[in-house]
């Protein structure tokens, strides 16, 4: 089977619409919004018009936003912002108190201030309760404290070394606390002992909400061997994410009205994938509602190929790591399926192919390739860079700056059309099309070869990889828990 061309005025096509739906909906595409929905109407209309069925997954997840940053005033002074942080899932209010340390002199330690409730034993009810991290989780020490009837409560750092700035917590899902609860550096919490009267202040959404993926498949093809496309459709709340990643969502959704009307050796099923940015919750409940309820659908998945941020500004041309030559769990790595150096192969010499160089980038666990990987699925797939920083050895092999990261736009406001190399993106899509229509009409032996985890490689890798960096992050997987 030969790869179409997918016209690159498809793809921006696609970017201006999840453009224009941020813009009309607070600037975000953030699961659990209006601009999300937004986002899965259009993809579930543009899949409709080109003959697909798609479905539409529902499921439900904590959702938490920050609405303003959290501020804590003592004698009429603000807190530096620098060392004021609003807990993930903390209640919304602003209380003005007596703050009262529990269990804690403020001297560095991992304290177990605030983790049993015997602690709160002289405490007074509607005052402040002010502790220390450590030894339990921040959950545990804010239930406990709002169990005493804390009317707020602050949490500094342990101000053991590396442990001095302010505290970036969660208390591990919504509707547990509803007071404010406030993540303080150090040294803040240190000048609030005994200071008396204190305010403290947060602007918080904390509930669960639902939200999506969009499921489509072709109606030609073997299902019992599946080739399985995915890219994640939601932004992170602080911006559009028409890099991260509306650039791998367009261009699946362009492989996929492209593949239409193509009879397929094996079926070809794509995802669009909700709550990414929230910890991997969409491509999660996928698999294990599989796992749990159809495990049989879940042994017909030959193989996982991810598209997370192909648009990269200042990119790298990344593949997977399937056959763990440049990165081992040394370097954070994630052990990939026997099978996935045939799909890192297979995107090597399409971009050989075509006069390209391509690099590798370490299976990190930090897009939705994670659930699979788990399950034993072989995985592949395209990255052009995040906040990691592109080396004078990489700026010669693609382009670029070296110096300075792949996206400097990663996770903020100014991801945005202009964030998008469009290059990049025609020639991510090409070879994510090239590489889908592969797998799609190979021979089932050949299939089986990756699906039943055999290590043959469908060719040579070419000595063109090269460390990139940091994969895609989840906001909720990096924040802290105790």
């Amino acid at each position: 089977m030969t790869a179409a061309e997918v016209p690159s005025n498809q793809v921006l096509e696609h970017l201006e619409v999840f453009q224009a739906i941020a813009n009309a909906n607070d600037g975000n595409r953030a699961s659990g919004t209006s601009g999300y929905r937004g986002s899965v109407d259009y993809v579930v209309g543009r899949l409709r018009a080109a003959g697909y069925a798609p479905r539409v997954q529902e499921f439900t997840f904590p959702f938490f936003q920050a609405l303003g940053p959290a501020t804590v005033s003592a004698g009429g002074r603000a807190l530096p912002a620098e060392d004021v942080a609003v807990m993930t899932y903390s209640g919304s209010g602003t209380v003005t108190a007596t703050v009262q340390a529990v269990g804690t002199t403020g001297e560095p330690a991992a304290s177990t201030s605030g983790c049993q409730a015997e602690d709160f034993a002289g405490f007074v009810p509607g005052n402040i309760a002010l502790l220390q991290r450590g030894t339990c989780s921040f959950g545990t020490k804010a239930a406990h404290a709002q169990a005493a009837g804390a009317s707020a409560v602050l949490i500094f750092n342990t101000g053991l070394p590396g442990e001095e700035d302010v505290v970036a917590g969660t208390l591990g899902e919504p509707g547990g606390v509803t007071v404010p609860v406030v993540g303080l550096s150090h040294a803040a919490g240190r000048a609030l002992l005994g200071a008396g009267e204190v305010t403290v202040s947060t602007q918080t959404v904390s509930e669960s909400r639902e939200t999506f993926n969009v499921l489509a498949e072709t109606s030609t093809g073997e299902p019992g061997s599946t080739v399985m496309v995915g890219a994640h459709l939601d932004s992170v709340p602080e911006g559009p994410g028409i890099n991260d990643n509306a650039s791998g969502s367009a261009g699946i959704l362009a492989v996929a009205e492209a593949l239409a009307d193509t009879e397929t050796v094996n079926r070809v099923r794509f995802a669009w994938w909700g709550a990414e940015e929230l910890g991997l919750l969409g491509s999660r409940h996928y698999v294990t509602d599989l796992k749990s309820n159809d495990p049989g659908t879940l042994e017909t998945i030959a193989l996982y190929l991810n598209f997370d941020m192909i648009g990269s500004p200042n990119h790298g041309r990344f593949v997977y790591d399937g056959d763990a030559s440049a990165f081992g769990p040394e370097d954070g790595s994630v052990p990939a399926p026997p099978g996935s150096a045939a799909i890192e192969a297979a995107f090597h010499e399409h971009f050989g192919s075509v006069g390209l160089a391509s690099g590798e980038t370490e299976f990190s666990g930090r897009s939705d390739y994670g659930p699979f990987i788990a399950e034993g699925v072989p995985s592949g797939g395209l990255f052009t860079g995040a906040e990691g920083i592109k080396t004078v050895e990489q700026a010669a092999l693609f382009g670029g700056r070296a110096g300075i990261g792949y996206d400097f736009c990663y996770h903020a406001a100014c991801d945005d059309l202009s964030n998008i190399d469009l290059r990049t993106l025609d020639e991510m899509t090409a070879a994510a099309s090239a590489v889908v229509r592969r797998f799609a009409g190979s021979s089932l032996e050949d299939l089986e070869e990756v699906g039943r985890r055999m290590r043959s490689a469908v060719g040579a890798i070419p000595a063109a990889a090269v460390d990139q960096g940091h994969g895609p992050g989840n906001a909720a997987e990096d924040r802290q828990a105790q």
